[in-house]
């Protein structure tokens, strides 16, 4: 069974259309972009749970890119936390101590949207600002393919978690994920 349930994938290097522009940006980077697999979707039917029921992709094939941001001495420090959908980053215990912050938590819609040149729902690890961090929870890192967003909310795609652990930034990150 396709990560990507009952939709057929495309090359998504061929189709600049189904992706926001900084993922099209970091995909023209990649040395071996043909692994990432882009699929229209119903915008509707972008956020994971209906997503995965409409096409009838596995839940625990899908993975969640979340913005979180903290302060430290008036700096705001920024990174994103790539996990399973079937879990939840730690975000106030695992990743509020990479970023070295006070407290941390998720970055309001409105800037993690101005920030990442990505549409709401359809954030994702390719594409992210320079000098963020990406912390990505092990079984992410594992996976053959996992399905994620593609910085728009008409098209997901499926991508390698060696791909994903090949992006600027990235860092694989034990007990970063928790059960739901």
């Amino acid at each position: 069974m396709s990560v990507l349930g009952s939709l057929t994938p495309l090359p998504a290097a061929d189709h600049p259309e189904l992706l926001a522009e900084p993922v099209v940006k970091a995909l023209s980077r990649l040395p071996d972009a043909s692994g990432v697999l882009v699929a229209e979707i119903d915008p509707d039917l972008a956020d994971t749970a209906a997503f995965c029921e409409a096409y009838s992709s596995p839940p625990e094939f899908s993975a969640n890119c979340v913005v979180v941001s903290g302060k430290r001495s008036g700096e705001v420090r920024y990174a994103a936390c790539l996990v399973l959908a079937t879990t939840r980053a730690d975000v106030n215990g695992v990743v509020k101590r990479r970023l070295d912050v006070r407290k941390a938590s998720f970055a309001p819609m409105d800037e993690a949207v101005e920030l990442t040149g990505m549409e709401y729902g359809g954030i994702t690890p390719l594409g992210l600002p320079e000098g963020w961090p990406l912390l990505i929870a092990p079984e992410v890192a594992a996976a053959e393919a996992v399905v994620v967003g593609s910085g728009i909310r008409g098209s997901k795609l499926a991508v390698p978690g060696a791909v994903l652990t090949a992006l600027p930034g990235a860092e694989v990150v034990e007990d970063l994920a928790r059960p739901a």
